[in-house]
């Protein structure tokens, strides 16, 4: 009785995996996803359950596919806009290299300081997101010094907005508007 791999001259060799001549293939995750989601399986958390797949490879499949629109998670190019915002930034940022990561955080410093002259904080929004995308992006592909590029352009951001909004907040000017922060 063989309960393992065969051995051939004191040597192990892997049994080989079911190839296409010995059994039908198997639709592909991409293929799954298109057929059950034309099925009328339309929800993208339920459509990661049934395929094993995660919700962004999910969403971005029907994305590229056609079938939605307006589907936005970390791995999302910054080519599909997300808002009017977006067209400032298509194909300028990246993390190949820490030259790469540089440039791309120059373009969000650029655009960052633009919509704080306009006023304009959504936009200084966007500007803030992406450089939180492009860092764990980065940093989740190992990509240590282009993240900590990202990183520290973020962290600097974040510690003016700290100090001016202690500022704000025991000025007069904290008291005069009923809108949430």
């Amino acid at each position: 009785m063989n309960t393992g791999p065969e051995k051939i001259k004191n040597e192990t060799v892997k049994q080989q995996p079911f190839t296409s001549n010995q059994t039908e293939e198997r639709p592909s995750k991409k293929e799954q996803i298109l057929s059950l989601f034309l099925s009328g399986i339309t929800d993208i958390e339920d459509l990661a359950v049934i395929i094993g797949a995660r919700p962004s490879y999910v969403g971005s499949t029907l994305q590229e596919a056609g079938y939605i629109k307006n589907y936005f998670d970390l791995y999302t190019s910054t080519s599909h806009p997300m808002n009017i915002y977006s067209k400032f930034f298509a194909g300028k940022l990246g993390f190949k290299d820490e030259e790469t990561a540089q440039s791309g955080v120059e373009t969000i410093e650029y655009f960052h300081r633009q919509f704080a002259i306009a006023g304009d904080r959504a936009g200084q929004h966007h500007a803030l997101m992406l450089a939180l995308v492009m860092f764990n992006r980065a940093r989740w592909t190992n990509k240590g010094r282009e993240a900590e590029i990202y990183r520290k352009w973020l962290v600097d951001e974040l510690e003016k907005v700290a100090w001016h909004e202690e500022d704000y907040f025991n000025s007069d000017e904290a008291t005069k508007s009923d809108e949430p922060l």
